[in-house]
């Protein structure tokens, strides 16, 4: 059974608490930008981790600096509460740098960022 699809209202009201993300043609996107092609690769790399985890794919569109991830559930005809939870977790995957007081140092330069 295909899971509910939300109107566009109530994604609008999601979207308010993943920054970045937008609605628009039935799915939800964002932009990525990284530094050259190499981030690129590690980018799809981590997005295609998580999404297979979850049993969830998204469309990607991926070239030099940029990578734009399309979520919608194809089985049910829209956006649901899967592709809401993906969308979450990429960002806070992809988007991730050490805190303050962190022992980790991590790296010093934007390589990935949200358009």
């Amino acid at each position: 059974m295909a899971s509910p699809t939300y109107d566009e209202n109530t994604i609008a009201a999601a979207l308010e608490a993943i920054p970045g993300w937008r609605f628009g043609d039935g799915q939800i996107y964002r932009e990525y930008l990284t530094d050259g092609w190499p981030t690129t690769l590690m980018l799809v790399n981590a997005i295609g981790y998580l999404c297979e985890s979850a049993d969830h794919h998204p469309d990607l569109l991926v070239t030099w600096g940029k990578v734009i991830v399309h979520l919608s559930t194809h089985s049910a005809g829209g956006v649901t509460a899967t592709d809401l939870e993906v969308a979450r977790r990429i960002e806070d995957i992809v988007l991730w740098k050490p805190g303050d007081g962190s022992a980790i140092r991590g790296v010093q330069r934007a390589f990935v960022r949200g358009a």
